[in-house]
C-alpha cells in the first residue's frame, strides 16, 4: 500500500489515501461457463451476459437461460449490491445489481464484491474513468477483442480515500453527472429530429413527382445488375480495395469503409466501381437490408463485395434521383417487405426484388430539381447534425475530465479528519488472514512419489505493494 501515486504529474495523493490493488479489497469470480452439450433442461435458470451489461445500467430484456445445478447456484450469482463487470469486448463497462432477487451471470462477466473499505459505486465510476482514459488496456490480452482476466483485474489498482470520502465524492460525481446527462439526453433527441427533418425533406420532395409515369427499375437499366465479389482482407498494399458494408449504410466512400482484399483481378474486372453507381445491401439486418447509396466518387477507385448489388441506370433517370426514390420511406418499406430468410439469419433480398421496384420517371428537368431541392434541405440539417455531434463529443471530455478530477481528490475539499485507509485495509488484511481457510491436501498413498522441487508449496499472500502500484498506473 502506498500513498504515492501518479496523479496528474503529482508524486503524492492527498492524505489518507491509498493505491490499492482491487484483489486486495474486493472479492472477484467469473460466472458459469455456457456448455449447450451439458443442458439437461432440468434447471433452466435466466442469467446475465455480456450484452445485458451497459454503463452503469443493467437490462434484463432477452435473458437467455441455462442449466446450473442447486448446488452451483450460490457461486454463479449477482445479488444486490454487487458490480458486474465485462471481461471481454468493451473492458471495464460495468454496472451494480440494485434488485432485490438475485440473478445467475455467465463467464463473460465478473462479480465484484467490495469489502467495507471501498463503496462499491465510487469503484464503478473508477473502472469507466480507467476504461475511457485507457488504463485499463496495460490489464488486457487479445488484440482484436480485448479481454480482462479475472487475475489482471486484480491487479488493477485503485486511488482509495476514507469511506466517508468516498461516499461524498460520489454524491458529488452524481450530481454533476445528472446534469450532463441531461444535456446528452436533449443532444441525443435533437440528432433524431435532424434524422426525421431529412425524411421528411426527402417526402415532400417526390410529392411534386408522385403522378408521373410509373416504370419498372429493371427496364430503366443500362447493362444488368451486379452482385459483388467477397475476398479475404489483406496486409498487402497491392491488395484490392473493397468496399464493406458500413460505406453504404452511412453513404461515405472513403478509405475507412474499405479493407484490402486478395480478390482475383481477372475475376473481378468488371466489379470497379464508377461515379453514378448505386449500390443496394441485398444481405443486412431487417432495418438496413436495402439500404440504397450512390457511389461519387473516382472510377476504379474500389470494387464491392458480394453482400452488395450494383445498379447502373441508363439515359432516362439520374442516378441521384433514383437513389433518392430507394431511400423514401416507400423504398425502404419495399425492400423489407420482400427480405426473406431463416429465423436467426440476416434477411436477403435478390435482384428481382430491384428489378421489380416501381419508380415515378417524371422528365429529366423535374428529377433534377427534386435532387436540387433535396439536396438543399440536406445541407442544412447537416450543418445542425454536425454540431450536435459535436456537442456531443464535448460532453464525453467533460464527463471524462470530470471523473479525473474526481479520483485525483480535487473535486471536493479533502476531509482530514476521516481514519485513514491504510488503517482500515491492515484491519482488513488482518481479518481475511484469520478467516483464510487451510489448503486442501491429497490424501497419501503407499506408493505416492517423492515431491520434486518444482511442485514446492506456492508462497503465500504478498502485503498490500509500496511503490510497485503507483508506477503501474496514472491518472
Amino acid at each position: 500500500m502506498s500513498e504515492s501515486g501518479g496523479v496528474d504529474g503529482e508524486k503524492e495523493l492527498p492524505a489518507g489515501w491509498a493505491w490499492v490493488r482491487l484483489g486486495e479489497i474486493a472479492d472477484t469470480a467469473l460466472g458459469k461457463m455456457l456448455d449447450k452439450k451439458q443442458s439437461t433442461g432440468r434447471h433452466p435458470t435466466p442469467y446475465l451476459r455480456n450484452v445485458n451489461v451497459q454503463w452503469g445500467e443493467i437490462s434484463t430484456d432477452d435473458l437467455l437461460v441455462m442449466d446450473i445445478e442447486p448446488e452451483d447456484i450460490d457461486r454463479f450469482t449477482v445479488s444486490k449490491g454487487d458490480l458486474v463487470v465485462c471481461e471481454g469486448g468493451e473492458i471495464g463497462r460495468c454496472a451494480i445489481w440494485t434488485r432485490d432477487e438475485s440473478i445467475a451471470y455467465q463467464k463473460a462477466l465478473h462479480r465484484v464484491r467490495v469489502s467495507a473499505a471501498l463503496e462499491t459505486r465510487y469503484l464503478r465510476y473508477y473502472l469507466e474513468y480507467a476504461a475511457h482514459s485507457a488504463q485499463l488496456e496495460r490489464f488486457s490480452t487479445g488484440s482484436t477483442i480485448k479481454h480482462l482476466p479475472q487475475q489482471l483485474l486484480r491487479e488493477v489498482p485503485i486511488p482509495v480515500p476514507p469511506l466517508a470520502e468516498q461516499q461524498r465524492i460520489v454524491e458529488a460525481l452524481e450530481e454533476q453527472l445528472s446534469r450532463l446527462d441531461a444535456a446528452v439526453v436533449s443532444l441525443e433527441a435533437g440528432q433524431r429530429r435532424t434524422r426525421g427533418l431529412e425524411s421528411a425533406a426527402l417526402a415532400v420532395a417526390l410529392e411534386d413527382v408522385a403522378s408521373a409515369p410509373v416504370k419498372r427499375l429493371g427496364d430503366l437499366l443500362k447493362e444488368p445488375l451486379r452482385n459483388g465479389h467477397s475476398a479475404k482482407a489483406t496486409a498487402d498494399s497491392s491488395g484490392i480495395r473493397t468496399l464493406n458494408l458500413t460505406a453504404v449504410t452511412q453513404g461515405k466512400f472513403s478509405d475507412k469503409n474499405t479493407k484490402l482484399t486478395v480478390a482475383d483481378p481477372y475475376r473481378v474486372r468488371d466489379l470497379w466501381l464508377t461515379r453514378g453507381d448505386i449500390l443496394v445491401q441485398r444481405s443486412n439486418t431487417p432495418d438496413l437490408v436495402g439500404t440504397s447509396a450512390m457511389y461519387a466518387g473516382p472510377d476504379k477507385w474500389a470494387i464491392f463485395p458480394d453482400l452488395l448489388i450494383r445498379v447502373r441506370v441508363g439515359e432516362d433517370v439520374l442516378p441521384e434521383y433514383v437513389t433518392l426514390v430507394l431511400q423514401s420511406r416507400r423504398g425502404r418499406s419495399y425492400f423489407k417487405s420482400r427480405a426473406k430468410g431463416l429465423a436467426g439469419s440476416m434477411p436477403k433480398i435478390d435482384q428481382s426484388a430491384i428489378e421489380n421496384f416501381i419508380i415515378p420517371v417524371p422528365a429529366l428537368d423535374e428529377q433534377k430539381r427534386v435532387v436540387a431541392a433535396v439536396r438543399e434541405q440536406t445541407d442544412r440539417v447537416s450543418r445542425v447534425s454536425a454540431e450536435l455531434d459535436r456537442a456531443l463529443r464535448r460532453s464525453v471530455g467533460l464527463r471524462n475530465a470530470l471523473l479525473r478530477t474526481a479520483f485525483s481528490g480535487k473535486l471536493i475539499p479533502q476531509d482530514s479528519e476521516g481514519e485513514p485507509v491504510r488503517v482500515v485495509l491492515a484491519r482488513i488484511r488482518t481479518e481475511r488472514a484469520s478467516q483464510a481457510k487451510p489448503k486442501r491436501t491429497r490424501k497419501a498413498t503407499a506408493k505416492a512419489p517423492a515431491q520434486r522441487p518444482a511442485e514446492a508449496a506456492a508462497p503465500g499472500p504478498t502485503p498490500f505493494p509500496a511503490l510497485a502500484v503507483q508506477q503501474e498506473f496514472e491518472l
